[in-house]
């Protein structure tokens, strides 16, 4: 599909319940989500989307502004009349689902963030991860040789899925158009964005992640809709780390939010869901442990 000129690719994994959006991080790609897509697709209709700038969709976009992210998701909902949905994003891509939300109240049912908040602004993000880039030993010789630089594992296999092969192994995006993406996150915060989420929100936070333990606690305190979850042993990839125990965080939020309606309960038959059962108002939860 196409929005104002720029072409915007996307994984349709069909289904017919409520739609699930799934939103990758910067430099990332689509099929980042594929292991929890196929996890969900069966009950959900489930939509991976390449962001401006990544994967299949529009290499070398004009604009990268948060508003054109945003505007970029609307048009995919608008197009595919997806009604409603859960929007789960990380990183860049949860930022992206959390501003939608705030933007348009009246078109998320809910919001999963993993390793995404409001916080900033960072005026060293746009070097840091420059430098980053620019130490990526471009062409890779091989895939094998990605997947160990990437960080080997399921992370290092996650990262080089999104890889081209043309003489070499490639990534599908271009340097500046990543940096610019963060010009806004690099300038200032989003706090008056974070306070007009309406819908219920969980936040899934790596321990030894990017998001600080007093923004996830400001975050709660200021949003009593939200609910989060620290996964033990992961960083800031947490659906590739730890793809098991993100896809039963989600699926108990998805069940206690965005699952369909069956009968009734009789009284006195509620389930009980263990050590990962949500609780809402603003509360730190655990997982359960990786199975």
């Amino acid at each position: 599909m196409t929005r104002g000129g720029v072409r915007l690719s996307c994984r349709d994994w069909g289904g017919c319940g409520r739609p699930v959006v799934l939103l990758h991080g910067l430099a990332g790609h689509a099929g980042e989500w594929d292991t929890l897509a196929g996890a969900l697709s069966p009950r959900y209709r489930v939509i991976a989307v390449d962001q401006r700038g990544h994967g299949a969709s529009e290499r070398f976009p004009r604009e990268v502004s948060r508003a054109a992210y945003v505007a970029d998701v609307v048009a995919v909902l608008d197009q595919l009349a997806l009604h409603r949905p859960v929007l789960v994003g990380q990183s860049l891509g949860g930022h992206t689902a959390m501003l939608t939300a705030a933007a348009h109240p009246h078109l998320a049912h809910a919001l999963v963030l993993v390793e995404a908040g409001p916080g900033g602004p960072n005026p060293r993000v746009q070097a840091e991860i420059g430098g980053w880039l620019d130490a990526w030993p471009t062409p890779f010789p091989s895939r094998e040789s990605a997947v160990e630089f990437l960080g080997g594992g399921l992370v290092g296999e996650g990262w080089a899925a999104g890889l081209e092969e043309r003489d070499g192994w490639w990534p599908c995006f271009d340097r500046e158009i990543m940096v610019a993406s963060l010009a806004e996150i690099a300038q200032r915060s989003f706090w008056d964005e974070w306070a007009r989420i309406t819908c219920p929100v969980l936040t899934v936070l790596g321990q030894s992640g990017i998001i600080s333990p007093q923004e996830s606690e400001t975050m709660l305190r200021r949003l009593p809709v939200a609910t989060a979850a620290s996964v033990p042993g992961a960083g800031h990839d947490v659906h590739l780390e730890r793809p098991a125990v993100l896809r039963h965080l989600i699926q108990e939020f998805l069940e206690e939010n965005a699952a369909p309606r069956g009968p009734a309960r009789r009284p006195g038959r509620g389930r009980d869901r263990g050590p990962g059962r949500l609780r809402g108002g603003g509360r730190h939860l655990q997982p359960p442990p990786p199975a």
